[in-house]
């Protein structure tokens, strides 16, 4: 089960998926799925649709694979008799456990009103910017998977990513970050080294925490490992394979 990050969709998980295999929904409130302003858009809001989706398909042990804000949606997971999770892999997790870590959007989007207008404000070519930045070639970023992407990048995707930060108080972190020691599923933690939104240095808030991770931070590449390095693909699949 691969888990996307905010505010992209599964379209992330195309090289992965050819490789392993597997279930990569579009979360609620992003890509093509649901984005009702009634929706629950906390990471247990989306574990239960991930629960759902499971169910529907009637799976009750699955290896998930959590991206940026995906992690916080895996952690939920871990902690729900619904799933088994036997292996997990996050890459460039999120939020980060740290108050002062947050970039700079994230902060504007955590502020009532003033994070409605960077939002609405944001241009087609301000989101290439972003998520440019963020990778460490444009490479990652070709114009046709922005433009497939911004035309996601609605009213209710950008209601969801909103309402995702601003779930993040410093309690409800606080409990995240608690909840990570109680899970000793074997984890892989990669991280890009060139990553323009949550740098290497915040793999340690969740590594440490972890009792069964391993951390490999990935040169030259951002917040999207496998599209600046196609390989990390790989590295996924070995992982998960390990018996």
């Amino acid at each position: 089960m691969y888990l996307h990050t905010a505010p992209t969709s599964s379209d992330d998980w195309l090289g992965p998926l050819a490789r392993t295999g597997g279930i990569a929904p579009d979360l609620i409130g992003f890509g093509r799925s649901g984005k009702g302003g009634h929706l629950d858009y906390s990471p247990a809001g989306i574990a239960r649709f991930v629960e759902a989706l499971l169910g529907h398909q009637g799976v009750r042990r699955a290896e998930l694979v959590a991206h940026g804000w995906g992690a916080a949606v895996a952690v939920a997971l871990l902690r729900s008799p619904a799933i088994e999770v036997e292996r997990l892999v996050l890459l460039d997790a999120a939020p980060p456990l740290d108050a002062h870590s947050w970039p700079r959007s994230a902060r504007l989007w955590r502020r009532r009103l003033l994070g409605e207008l960077a939002m609405g404000s944001i241009t087609r070519g301000l989101f290439a910017r972003w998520l440019r930045r963020a990778s460490a070639g444009a490479g990652a970023w070709p114009r046709e998977r922005v433009a497939a992407l911004w035309e996601q990048f609605d009213q209710g995707t950008q209601r969801a990513i909103l309402r995702l930060h601003r779930w993040a108080s410093a309690a409800r972190v606080l409990e995240l970050a608690q909840a990570l020691g109680g899970l000793p599923v074997p984890t892989l933690v990669l991280w890009g080294a060139r990553d323009g939104w949550y740098p290497p240095g915040l793999a340690a808030q969740w590594v440490d925490r972890l009792p069964a991770a391993t951390l490999e931070v990935v040169p030259e590449a951002g917040h999207w490992p496998w599209l600046d390095r196609p390989e990390v693909a790989e590295r996924i699949a070995a992982f998960l394979a390990q018996r």
